[in-house]
């Protein structure tokens, strides 16, 4: 009994650490967050909002979301707009569903940028340095997170050029598994998604209308070339419906709420500002 207790405070501190709430109604929150995007965008006196959108759900609801609240802010005459950017690298697999996403947005601005060059252009010149993977899938693993990477580099120049914030679409059940890769998707200006389930993420999506074929579409990060659109779920060793139920304080089988603990455990880097030392001691102070 002392060991299930334990387990349930853990999942209870995880899920409170991460922003997850208890109750949840998807109307309130969507209105929530798209008024979160457009006070925020205010405060800051930016001009708009960049986003990657790459067909999975999460981005087509943070866009979607974001391109609403620039449109209240229009209708309150301040300036405001959205922009919505393909970062393929080559041609992706799944096209569609980010043509069918940006069809549904209806951003303000649309731009694609192929960051394949960029990428294979880093991969070359860390061969001509001399670096030595171990595997050819250890240099694909990496090449991943440089496309994660690259991919950010172009949202924020983007945002640079035109004023913008950069949204990421990190939510609770990516931070929980440190499923992100870290300066990449990881690294944004504001999270709307933040402390949002992918089950509630999708509860999102319903209430905005998102095609179902997007909502229902198995997630996947897509950055490994030698594993093109491997699941999420297969790369992680359980099952988003689990994730989500941790997050959401339900009975989890024992196997999966082990995976779930070493996971977040193992990715407690990713979730913290960068390490450094201790300052003096009193500093600023008496």
């Amino acid at each position: 009994m002392a060991q299930k207790t334990n387990t349930q405070d853990q999942q209870a501190a995880i899920a409170c650490d991460l922003g997850v709430q208890e109750a949840f109604n998807s109307g309130l929150e969507l209105e929530s967050r798209i008024a979160f995007l457009e006070n925020y965008l205010s405060a800051t006196g930016k001009s708009g909002y960049v986003l990657g959108i790459s067909g999975g759900v999460d981005s087509t609801v943070a866009g979607r979301m974001a391109q609403l609240a620039t449109e209240r802010l229009r209708l309150k005459g301040r300036r405001a707009f959205f922009v919505a950017v393909r970062l393929p690298y080559g041609q992706q697999h799944d096209e569609e569903d980010a043509s069918r996403a940006l069809d549904f947005i209806r951003a303000d601005h649309v731009m694609q940028v192929d960051i394949k060059p960029a990428v294979d252009a880093q991969r070359d010149s860390l061969a001509a340095a001399g670096l030595v993977f171990r595997d050819k899938a250890a240099e694909d693993f990496v090449a991943g997170n440089i496309k994660a990477r690259q991919r950010m580099v172009t949202q924020y120049a983007i945002a640079g050029a035109m004023d913008c914030l950069v949204i990421g679409t990190d939510q609770a059940a990516e931070a929980l598994m440190g499923f992100f890769t870290k300066h990449g998707d990881g690294a944004a200006d504001l999270l709307p998604l933040r402390g949002l389930t992918k089950r509630r993420v999708r509860a999102l999506g319903v209430v905005l209308g998102v095609p179902a074929k997007l909502i229902t579409k198995a997630p996947t990060a897509d950055l490994e070339s030698m594993r093109p659109g491997l699941p999420d779920e297969v790369a992680l060793g359980v099952s988003y419906d689990e994730i989500d139920d941790f997050l959401e304080g339900r009975p989890v089988r024992e196997d999966a709420m082990q995976t779930v603990l070493d996971q977040y455990h193992a990715t407690a880097h990713k979730r913290q500002p960068p390490a450094a030392p201790d300052g003096p001691d009193g500093c600023g102070g008496e």
